[in-house]
């Protein structure tokens, strides 16, 4: 991630996505503060973008959005109950972001099979190169 303005995009994103079912659950919000943090973003800077989106800056590189979608996944996990809004816009903006709709879905299975709903790295790459065959 090179500029502020993707990390701004990338987290106003995710807002608006935990902001789907209503309301943003504490879970969420811990994890959305956790993001910005990793991802240096001042958290004056953070807190605003819940009233005001920041400007979309588009993801070219594959491995950015396959790791945003991944983050998106374990935002609609956070709070522990699976809205249907949650799946269908996770699958429009995947979809948006250019990626493959079986190897999203295969992410989200394996996701909802693991206990923690964390997958490993590797296989989440594995999932997404799988389709590139």
């Amino acid at each position: 991630m090179s500029t502020y303005e993707e990390k701004l995009s990338l987290l106003s994103e995710m807002i608006a996505f935990a902001q789907i079912d209503g309301q943003v659950h504490e879970r969420e919000h811990q994890f959305l503060c956790i993001v910005a943090s990793q991802l240096n973003v001042d958290k004056s800077d953070f807190e605003k973008l819940f009233m005001h989106k920041a400007e979309k800056v588009i993801i070219k590189s594959e491995h950015q959005r396959i790791l945003q979608f991944y983050r998106l996944a374990l935002l609609m996990h956070a709070d522990g109950v699976l809205h249907e809004n949650e799946q269908i816009a996770i699958r429009e903006m995947g979809v948006n972001m250019g990626l493959s709709p079986f190897a999203m879905r295969s992410v989200l299975a394996e996701m909802q099979k693991s206990p923690s709903g964390l997958i490993d790295p590797d296989i989440l790459l594995a999932l997404f190169r799988a389709q590139h065959n």
